[in-house]
């Protein structure tokens, strides 16, 4: 009796070791995934796109409110009218009518001057025929030296209101000129960045700041994932890669579509860092040896793109 209970023992284990399967190999869904971030400070005037939203690139999702950016940009138009106005002034000269006024000074001392002139050379022929004493006539002299220079100075101040300020003060203006379209150039450029805009063809996944909420500069407004970048994700130890090498094509199989199973290709495989290789706390392989992650990529990428994310896939190598 014994020794049937232990013939019946052995061949209830028998076949229960028999009907042992060896393990599929599981897998997630995956996207590329992308992350919308503010460059300046502000906060969410309003949110156009919500979640489960497809949108294109240069769509705009958010508006932000951001006031210093207005203020600053009013500054920096004024600094750069100033500016401006000094350059012109620099390059310009004087204005019409100190122009006309200093034409007729010099028009005034061109009469003295002219004058003077005649009047020293009558005065030197009467010198010659000793008809005045040299006294009247280096009074006289004197009296043309003076007008001439006069005359030679405010030719000069006429031509220096005509051509502008020196060169130096005219390169000095233009440098503050230029400073000035540099920071109306940095205030655009702010103000443009309240327009949050999608950088690919998206999903929107999650929106994490509300209407109202400030967000920071560098502060990840919205999740998505890009377009066409379905692909399906597996680890597998180092004992079961052998059977597959980049560009092999496989089939995956997607439980929760009633076992759909799609075509698709093993695009990259690399070993993973030790310290993320294992992804559970009963792992059935031998810690000891490499992990690697298989990128596979379905075949029609169209179709693959409402799938959901990470849901359950199974690997079957041809």
């Amino acid at each position: 009796m014994k020794n049937l209970y232990g013939i019946l023992s052995l061949s209830i284990f028998v076949s229960c070791t028999n009907q042992v399967k060896e393990k599929p190999i599981e897998g997630k869904v995956e996207r590329e995934q992308v992350t919308v971030v503010t460059k300046v400070p502000g906060k969410i005037a309003k949110l156009l796109v919500e979640e489960g939203d497809f949108v294109h690139a240069g769509d705009t999702l958010a508006i932000l409110s951001i006031p210093e950016v207005d203020a600053k940009e009013e500054q920096a138009k004024g600094a750069l009218q100033s500016a401006d106005a000094q350059y012109n002034m620099a390059v310009k000269g004087a204005t019409k009518g100190q122009l006309v006024q200093l034409q007729a000074k010099v028009d005034g001392l061109k009469e003295q001057y002219e004058f003077a002139k005649k009047s020293i050379g009558r005065l030197d022929a009467l010198l010659q025929d000793s008809l005045i004493p040299q006294q009247k006539y280096d009074e006289t002299y004197a009296k043309f030296q003076g007008a001439k220079n006069q005359y030679l100075a405010a030719q000069a101040e006429l031509a220096e209101a005509k051509g502008g300020a020196r060169q130096e003060q005219q390169i000095m203006a233009l440098g503050q000129k230029e400073r000035a379209l540099g920071a109306v150039s940095e205030v655009n450029v702010a103000a443009q960045e309240k327009y949050i805009i999608a950088p690919q063809d998206m999903s929107v996944e999650t929106i994490n700041l509300k209407v109202g909420e400030l967000a920071m500069a560098g502060y990840p407004i919205i999740n998505g994932f890009l377009d066409r970048s379905t692909y399906f994700r597996f680890t597998l130890p180092e004992n079961q890669i052998g059977k597959l090498q980049k560009g092999a094509a496989v089939e995956v199989e997607i439980p929760y579509l009633n076992h759909k199973k799609v075509k698709a290709k093993v695009i990259s495989i690399k070993a993973l860092n030790s310290y993320a290789s294992i992804a559970s706390a009963y792992p059935d392989f031998d810690p000891q040896q490499a992990v690697f992650e298989l990128k596979i990529v379905p075949e029609d990428v169209a179709g693959s793109k409402d799938l959901l994310t990470k849901t359950l896939v199974v690997l079957h190598a041809n």
